[in-house]
C-alpha cells in the first residue's frame, strides 16, 4: 500500500537542503506520495529508508526499456496528466511496420529510410526509434529470415509481432541479445508468451479486448516475475484508441490502478489507408499518450513533424528548449572568417544561423550557455555579461581556429563591449546588428 506524505516525510533526513529541487522535505514528501518526484533526488536518504520508500516513490507508470547499446529508448515513467505540472519524462518511441509480406526491395527500402533518416535539431538527432516486424504468413521460418535480414541491415530496437508463440520464438532465437518487445500476449496464447519472455529476459506487450482483460493479462505476467510490460487496448478506431489513451494514463496516475500502470502501444498503421491522415492520427497519439507508435511507412514529410512535435513535447516547459553549447562552423570558415557569439536559447540560435547561411560568409558562430534565455532576458538576467562572455570565450577553444582576434557581439548588448575589450586583452569587439535580417548585410561588408 502506498505510504502517505506524512509517513514519507518521517523516512526522510529532514535537513531541508534543497537539492531535490523544493525547498523542504515536507514538500518532497508530499511530491513523492503524489508521483511527481523521484527519490533519487534526495543526496541524503538512507539505504533503509529507499527500501520502505520504494513503492512510494516508483512512477505510477512502470518505465520499460527496449533494445541495446546505442538504439536503446525508454517508455513510460510518466508522473502527470499534463505537461504544464511537471513535465513528460519519456519521449514517444516511433516504429516502422516491416511484413513477411513484403518484397526484398520493399523490405530494403524501409530500413534504408530507417538508417536513412535522422534530422539534427537544437544539437540532438531526431529519428525513428524501431522496427515492428510483422508475421503475415504464419510461417516460422520465413518470419525468423525477415528478423535475420533486418538484425544484420540495422542496429535499432526491433519489435517482434505476432500471436503465435513459435512465430515469436522464431524470431527470438535470432535477435533476443536485442531485448527486442514481444508483442503480443494475449488471453488465447499467455503462458506461452510470458515462458518466452523469462527464458529472452525481453519486454512484452499484452492485447486485451478491454480494460478487464488487459489488467487480467498484466496480473498473470506480474505473478510470473514480468514486470516490463507494454499494453495495447486493442482498439483501432481512431475515437476508441484515443479514448482508451487516456483512460489509462487517467487509472494509473489518478487511480493508482497497478495493472494499467504500463506504457501503451499505438498502431495508427491499422487505422487509416492514407499517409497523411496516419501522421495526423499518430501526432494526436503522441499528445495523448502512447508510448509506442507503429507507422505503416516513413516518409520524411510525416516523420520530421512528428519528431519535432515529440521533442517539444517532452521537453520541460518550465526551461526554454536550448541548443548545445559550443562553436558551431558555418559554411567551412578559416582562420580569416568571422566570429559571432549569441546565447543558447534554440529559437536564437537557428534565426542567426539561418542567417549567417544565407549570407553566404563562413563563420564561426559562439553559442554561450545562457540557460536557454534570448540575448536581451539573459543580458538583463545576467547571464549574457561581458565577464561571463569573456570566460566562455577563453574556454571555447576559437582561439585555436582563427588568426584574427575580431568579435562579433549583438546589437542588443552593445553595452558589454567596453567591458568585454578589458576583459578579452587584444580583442577588437565589433557590435553587429540588433536584428537577425540584418546579419547577411553586415557580413557581407566586413573588411
Amino acid at each position: 500500500m502506498a505510504l502517505t506524505g506524512i509517513q514519507i516525510f518521517k523516512l526522510l533526513p529532514k535537513t531541508n537542503c534543497g537539492k531535490c529541487g523544493v525547498p523542504t522535505c515536507l514538500a518532497f514528501a508530499m511530491n513523492l506520495a503524489a508521483g511527481k518526484a523521484e527519490l533519487s533526488a534526495c543526496p541524503f536518504i538512507t539505504e533503509e529508508a529507499k527500501a520502505q520508500l520504494a513503492e512510494a516513490s516508483a512512477p505510477p507508470i512502470r518505465p520499460v526499456v527496449i533494445g541495446t547499446g546505442t538504439a536503446t529508448f525508454k517508455v513510460g515513467g510518466e508522473t502527470v496528466l499534463f505537461r504544464h505540472e511537471k513535465k513528460f519524462e519519456n519521449p514517444t518511441g516511433i516504429a516502422v511496420l516491416v511484413t513477411d509480406a513484403m518484397s526484398d526491395d520493399e523490405v530494403m527500402n524501409r530500413i534504408d529510410k530507417f538508417n536513412k533518416y535522422t534530422y539534427e535539431r537544437v544539437g540532438l538527432k531526431l529519428r525513428a526509434n524501431a522496427i515492428a516486424v510483422k508475421s503475415i504468413s504464419d510461417d516460422p521460418s520465413k518470419f525468423g529470415a525477415l528478423v535475420e535480414k533486418i538484425f544484420k541491415a540495422t542496429d535499432g530496437a526491433l519489435i517482434l509481432v505476432s500471436e503465435r508463440p513459435e512465430i515469436l520464438a522464431a524470431g527470438l532465437k535470432v535477435c533476443a541479445n536485442r531485448k527486442p518487445l514481444i508483442y503480443a500476449a494475449t488471453k488465447v496464447n499467455v503462458e506461452a508468451v510470458t515462458r518466452l519472455a523469462k527464458e529472452n529476459s525481453c519486454p512484452v506487450a499484452v492485447k486485451g479486448s478491454n480494460f478487464d482483460e488487459v489488467a487480467e493479462l498484466t496480473g498473470i505476467l506480474n505473478k510470473a516475475g514480468i514486470n516490463d510490460i507494454v499494453i495495447d487496448s486493442g482498439s483501432r478506431t481512431v475515437k476508441q484508441a484515443f479514448q482508451d489513451q487516456i483512460i489509462i494514463r487517467g487509472l494509473a496516475l489518478q487511480k493508482k490502478f497497478k495493472p494499467l500502470g504500463y506504457p501503451t502501444i499505438a498502431f495508427p498503421c491499422e487505422m487509416t489507408d492514407n499517409p497523411m491522415k496516419e501522421g495526423l492520427i499518430a501526432s494526436m497519439f503522441i499528445a495523448k499518450y502512447a508510448g509506442i507508435i507503429v507507422l505503416s511507412d516513413l516518409k520524411g514529410e510525416v516523420l520530421f513533424p512528428l519528431a519535432v512535435e515529440r521533442l517539444n513535447i517532452f521537453t520541460d516547459p518550465q526551461r526554454p528548449l536550448a541548443t548545445t553549447p559550443g562553436i558551431y562552423e558555418i559554411g567551412n570558415p578559416d582562420g580569416n572568417s568571422p566570429v559571432l557569439i549569441t546565447t543558447n536559447f534554440s529559437l536564437t540560435y537557428f534565426i542567426v544561423s539561418g542567417e549567417i547561411e544565407s549570407s553566404k560568409v563562413p563563420s564561426y558562430l559562439l553559442i554561450m550557455d545562457t540557460e536557454g534565455l534570448s540575448v536581451l532576458t539573459a543580458w538583463a538576467a545576467g547571464k549574457f555579461v561581458a565577464d561571463l562572455m569573456a570566460t566562455f570565450v577563453k574556454k571555447s577553444g576559437i582561439e585555436d581556429k582563427i588568426k584574427h582576434r575580431k568579435l562579433i557581439i549583438p546589437g542588443y548588448s552593445a553595452s558589454e563591449s567596453g567591458g568585454l575589450e578589458e576583459e578579452l586583452k587584444g580583442w577588437e569587439i565589433m557590435v553587429g546588428p540588433r536584428e537577425g535580417s540584418h546579419i547577411p548585410a553586415y557580413l557581407r561588408n566586413l573588411k
